[in-house]
């Protein structure tokens, strides 16, 4: 089967019109990423391009590695091997807070909001990190101080509207809908002004009028404000109508990675979700036969 050699070259080769008709540079460089737990190799020497301003999947069965992965992107465990650079910058043994002001942010598989506090406080806790105001203008309560609440709650609120959750701002988080609050996550993932934001699963949970609506939050995201998108996902249906590109983990090693119809096909992935044997027919039903 013919590939692309990398997600870039993805991009250029899609309809006219579409924003691939000039080849985007890559924003995230990753190559011979791994992670090693005691005797346990969790991630194998995985390699991946993300192209700027793409939307991008990572995919596989559970316990294929792709949380794990994503760990290692964002500081939360430091690799084994490898390397990982956003924009040239090596993002090796940062910590979170640290790739959160290069420019990376995230949602998580489990829901992680401040339950007691309402929509727009904890969107405004994602803007910390861009906020001019230190430990002694909070004490002193500084002009910078105010300055800087009040920049974070003009972005919350831009953020709250963009995910459709303005009316909501002082509702507490752990009143709202379980489809809400997963938007409202994503609304203060991009409150830190992202280059690139990694989504975890954020269908999971969602019936399917929501997964439509999230699907269109993820397009707007990228199309409206620039934000590169790479998300783990088990909804098929949603991975293959959304992604430009996707890349396959399974046992921790990359095992395909190509346009939604090329993964599809692939037998080797085929294999992973069904076992050895699996038709292509039963493979099509769990993707819903989606062509992308």
């Amino acid at each position: 089967m013919s590939r692309p050699s990398s997600p870039a070259a993805a991009r250029t080769s899609q309809a006219p019109g579409s924003r691939a008709e000039s080849r985007s540079p890559t924003i995230l460089s990753i190559k011979g990423l791994s992670k090693i737990f005691g005797g346990l190799t969790a991630v194998n020497a995985v390699d991946l391009e993300i192209p700027r301003q793409s939307i991008v999947s990572v995919i596989g069965p559970n316990g294929a590695g792709k949380t794990t992965f994503f760990n290692m992107i964002t500081g939360i465990y430091e690799p084994s091997l490898g390397s990982i650079e956003l924009d040239g910058l090596s993002l090796v043994g940062l910590r979170p807070d640290q790739v959160t002001a290069a420019g990376i942010a995230r949602t998580f598989q489990n829901i992680r909001l401040f339950a007691s506090m309402d929509s727009q406080e904890n969107v405004m806790v994602g803007r910390h990190s861009r906020l001019k105001a230190g430990y002694i203008d909070a004490l002193l309560r500084t002009k910078r101080f105010h300055e800087s609440e009040q920049e974070a709650r003009d972005v919350a609120d831009l953020m709250l509207d963009f995910v459709g959750l303005k009316r909501f701002k002082h509702e507490l988080a752990t009143n709202l809908p379980y489809g809400d609050q997963r938007r409202l996550e994503i609304a203060r993932a991009l409150a830190t002004s992202p280059k690139l934001i990694l989504l975890d699963e954020p269908a999971a949970g969602m019936n399917p009028r929501e997964t439509e609506e999230l699907k269109s939050l993820i397009r707007r995201i990228r199309d409206d404000l620039g934000v590169t998108v790479c998300l783990i996902e088990h909804d098929m249906r949603l991975v293959m109508t959304l992604s430009e590109y996707i890349t396959v983990l399974d046992y921790g090693s990359k095992i395909a990675e190509g346009l939604p119809h090329q993964v599809r096909n692939d037998p080797k992935v085929m294999e992973a979700y069904l076992g050895r044997g699996a038709a292509a027919g039963e493979y099509g039903k769990e993707t819903g036969g989606a062509n992308a």
